[in-house]
């Protein structure tokens, strides 16, 4: 997507373009086969429930980004619903871990593409390129990001019509007998589909951009549900095709890689090979994308209180963000492994989406929200996050602890730095 400046407008399909390239960043090349580890042949059902949440959570967003239209976004919409304090601060907190997290899950994927695609199937390889990835992007965002944002359009067409390819051949030959019964349990299927969720987060991009829309009171809502639903049939049918075309072990086996492997029954080698150039391109300027949002968000957090606010030598206002987050990617991609990595985004997304729900619910009447729309919205993002807890805790009850002591650390790193800074978070909304 192309960083738009504020004097510049942008009209709706562009808007379109910047939610559905969130979106499809490098989430789905990377959680498919685990997908299919946790729902099998219900795969395309868990990711229309996944869908259906991140849907409904899009409706708050467009009421909210309607009437407080913000360069925040998600930070302005939590400070506007539940005031500045502890909490407030905290949330945003873990807002940007969950950013650091999806710079994990690209940064991992890059890596096992790359790796495979040069047949460097040995352990540490995956690893180093995961590094070498962020590495370069943090370079490059010193050195001047919008170098590479201005290409991000290009990119965006380019991986959707890859998709599209895949889609479009692989549906010929799909053995949809597959798909008429069963053999997982819906629980696993619904546990599955909350677990990938975070392969919708990006949605959350188009608040960012309120103030830029051409006829927002039409566009933002239009710009919202048409690329969350575009994106909901894409996956869906990605889902169908490598489904169709191969066993649920076997994507579970490439799980890193494993939307390439389901090109190769019907693209051959050449579609392995397509896949994972077109994982690598999405998932480096997905990487770019968020290394560019997230610093700004730290840098952000930072001026109003929220995290230490630690210059880097002159090398921008936003150098210390970038520092923090780049470094914090490195160490959780090196240490977490791949379903650790997706469950603590996709439950860190479910629980501040379901907060921005809340938050909608509780002003509904500023912001001229469906409050039954609302609630429900609430209702579904918590018992999402609910059931995927307690689904995983039973298989890896280890990475579920993780969760807890991230979301926990978020609370008392604030506490304890507004206790020793004696500083309060002042979010610029309530200056405004």
């Amino acid at each position: 997507m192309t960083y738009v400046g504020r004097s510049e407008k942008i009209g709706l399909w562009e808007a379109v373009s910047i939610g559905i390239g969130g979106m499809i960043g490098g989430g789905i090349f990377a959680v498919l086969g685990l997908a299919a580890e946790y729902a099998g042949y219900g795969t395309p059902f868990a990711f229309l429930l996944a869908g259906f949440a991140a849907l409904l959570t899009s409706y708050s967003y467009a009421r909210f980004s309607v009437a407080i239209p913000s360069e925040g976004g998600t930070v302005e919409f939590i400070a506007a619903a539940f005031r500045n304090g502890l909490f407030v601060g905290a949330v945003n907190l873990l807002l940007l871990l969950s950013y650091v997290v999806m710079l994990s899950l690209y940064a991992h994927a890059f890596g096992a593409y790359f790796a495979a695609l040069f047949g460097w199937g040995f352990w540490p390889a995956g690893q180093i390129f995961a590094t070498a990835i962020l590495l370069a992007f943090a370079w490059l965002n010193l050195r001047g990001a919008r170098t590479v944002g201005n290409a991000e359009d290009i990119i965006v067409a380019t991986k959707l019509a890859i998709l599209l390819l895949f889609v479009v051949v692989g549906l010929h030959g799909v053995r949809w007998g597959k798909f008429t019964v069963l053999s997982t349990d819906w629980t696993s299927i619904v546990a599955g589909g909350f677990l990938i969720f975070l392969a919708y987060e990006g949605f959350e991009l188009i608040a960012n951009t309120a103030r830029d829309i051409e006829n927002p009171l039409d566009n933002i809502p239009r710009a919202y549900y048409i690329s969350v639903i575009a994106v909901i049939i894409v996956y869906v049918l990605v889902a169908v095709v490598a489904l169709g075309h191969l066993e649920p072990h076997a994507l579970v086996e490439a799980k890193d890689y494993a939307l390439a492997v389901a090109a190769e029954p019907f693209l051959g080698r050449a579609g392995f090979v397509l896949i994972a150039l077109a994982a690598l391109l999405s998932t480096a300027s997905a990487i770019n994308a968020t290394l560019y949002g997230s610093a700004r968000i730290a840098y952000s957090l930072a001026k109003d209180g929220v995290i230490p606010d630690v210059r880097v030598m002159n090398w921008g206002e936003s150098a210390e963000g970038l520092f923090i987050v780049t470094l914090l990617s490195i160490v959780m991609v090196n240490t977490i492994n791949l379903s650790g990595i997706s469950l603590l985004g996709s439950a860190g997304f479910l629980f501040i989406f379901g907060l921005v729900n809340l938050g909608a619910w509780i002003m509904h009447r500023k912001i001229r929200a469906n409050p039954t729309i609302t609630a429900t919205a609430t209702l579904f993002s918590f018992a999402a996050l609910a059931t995927l807890l307690y689904k995983v805790s039973v298989s890896h009850p280890g990475t579920v602890t993780l969760f807890f002591m991230v979301f926990a650390s978020a609370f008392v790193l604030e506490a304890v730095y507004r206790s020793v800074r004696r500083r309060t978070v002042h979010l610029r909304f309530w200056r405004e």
